[in-house]
């Protein structure tokens, strides 16, 4: 699904089964610039990721439900210990190649939307 970031644009796969939630990046060797996955978080939460079997590092970013990224965080490969949000009400999270927001200016402020709209309205449903 392409996603908008200020000015930039990218397509993410994403994570809306259980499955899929559970196996996220795990596994993938050779992450590029245009991979990243967006995870749907069944109710606002405070987010925690982690890099079982992910032989590459990555970054996240942790967005609340209005779609504003609030936290970006380096999930180091194969690193067990969760990476845990500052907040509580964490809705989605990005995964890109590692640095991908740095090197895209993107920031924490940022606004996210779906082609199809904002995220909340594209998979909350409001």
């Amino acid at each position: 699904m392409k996603l908008y970031l200020g000015a930039e644009a990218i397509d993410a796969e994403l994570a809306l089964t259980p499955k899929a939630e559970q196996t996220g990046m795990m596994f993938r060797t050779n992450i590029q610039e245009t991979d990243s996955m967006l995870f749907v978080l069944p109710v606002p939460q405070q987010a925690s990721f982690w890099m079982k079997n992910c032989p590459e590092s990555i970054s996240a970013a942790y967005i609340t439900r209005d779609g504003v990224i609030q936290e970006i965080h380096h999930l180091e490969q194969n690193d067990t210990n969760p990476v845990v949000a500052a907040r509580t009400d964490i809705q989605f999270v990005l995964e890109t190649k590692e640095g991908w927001f740095t090197r895209h200016n993107i920031g924490v402020g940022t606004m996210i939307q779906a082609q199809k709209g904002p995220l909340a309205d594209v998979f909350l449903g409001h």
